[in-house]
C-alpha cells in the first residue's frame, strides 16, 4: 500500500497546491482557480513546444524532480531522517547547478538566491532531525512516530521549523527564490514545455517534504500530526497574504538570529 502512496506522491502534492491556491483566493475575496488547476496547467505544458538550451540543463531538471521524489519516498518508507535531509540537499544542488549551467542573468541570480535559501533552511532541518533523535532515540522515522508528541519537549525547535516552511514553499516573506517582479522566476526562466513541467511537479513534492516534518511532531498521534499540518498550512498562507517579501540578506539574518538560536537552545535544554 505504501508504494501506491509513493507512486501517487506528485498527485498528492498537486492536490495540496491546488487547495492552497483556492484558500489564498478566498483569503483575498476573489473567485480564484478551480481546485484541479495545477493538473490543468500540467496538461497545458505538455501541449507547449519544448525548447532546450542544452542537454545537461534539461537533464538537471529531470534529475532534480526524481531526487525530490526519492526523498519523499524515503519519508513515506520511514527511513533515516538525517539521510533524507542530505538526499534533499542533493536534489536542491541539482536545481542550483541547472541555474548556473546557462548564460541567462536571471537564471544565475535565481541560482544564487536558491543557494542562499539553502544556507538558511538546511541547518534548521538538520537540527530538527537531531532534536527528534535526542527525544526518540532514533533517526528512523518509524521509530520517531512511535513516541508521544514532541511539542512539549521541542516547542522552540518546532517554532524554528515554522520559520523555514515559507522558504521551502516559497511564500512571503521569504519567496526570494522566485521574486517574479525582479528575476522572472529565477532558475525556471530558461525552461519550457515538458522540462518546465518537471520543475512544476517538483513544487508539489516540496510541499509533501516540508509538511512531513511538521507531521512528525505529532508523534504517535496521527490526528495531532494532521492538525499541526493543517494549522501550519493555514498560518503560512495567512502570513503570505499579509506580508511583503524581504531581501535575501534579511531572510538569512532572520533565520540565523531567530530560528537558529531557538533550535540550538531547545537542543541544549534537552541535553541538560
Amino acid at each position: 500500500m505504501i508504494w501506491v502512496w509513493i507512486a501517487l506522491a506528485p498527485i498528492l502534492g498537486g492536490l495540496v497546491y491546488g487547495g492552497e491556491r483556492v484558500l489564498r483566493a478566498r483569503m483575498q475575496r476573489r473567485l480564484g482557480p478551480p481546485f484541479l488547476q495545477p493538473f490543468y496547467d500540467m496538461f497545458k505544458l505538455l501541449d507547449k513546444r519544448t525548447l532546450i538550451v542544452h542537454a545537461p540543463h534539461a537533464l538537471l531538471a529531470v534529475a532534480h524532480f526524481f531526487a525530490l521524489w526519492f526523498s519523499v519516498a524515503a519519508i513515506f518508507l520511514g527511513w533515516n531522517l538525517l539521510y533524507i535531509v542530505f538526499l534533499h540537499l542533493i536534489a536542491q544542488m541539482l536545481l542550483i547547478l541547472a541555474g548556473y549551467s546557462v548564460r541567462s542573468a536571471y537564471s544565475h541570480l535565481g541560482a544564487n538566491r536558491e543557494l542562499l535559501m539553502l544556507v538558511a533552511y538546511e541547518p534548521i532541518l538538520i537540527l530538527v532531525a537531531v532534536g527528534l533523535y535526542l527525544v526518540s532515540g532514533s533517526f528512523e522515522i518509524t521509530g520517531m512516530i512511535q513516541k508521544g508528541n514532541y511539542l512539549a519537549q521541542l516547542p522552540l525547535l518546532f517554532a524554528a521549523l515554522l520559520m523555514i516552511v515559507p522558504i521551502k514553499v516559497k511564500k512571503s516573506p521569504f519567496d526570494v527564490g522566485e521574486a517574479h517582479q525582479e528575476i522572472v522566476g529565477g532558475v525556471e526562466i530558461e525552461y519550457s514545455g515538458v522540462f518546465y513541467e518537471f520543475l512544476y511537479m517538483s513544487r508539489f513534492l516540496e510541499y509533501l517534504f516540508i509538511y512531513s516534518f511538521v507531521f512528525i511532531f505529532g508523534g504517535e498521534s496521527v490526528w495531532l500530526g494532521a492538525v499541526l499540518v493543517a494549522g501550519v498550512f493555514l498560518l503560512v498562507n495567512l502570513v503570505d497574504n499579509a506580508t511583503a517579501r524581504v531581501r535575501t540578506p534579511q531572510m538569512i539574518k532572520i533565520i540565523y538570529m531567530a530560528a537558529m538560536p531557538l533550535a540550538v537552545l531547545n537542543l541544549v535544554w534537552i541535553l541538560l
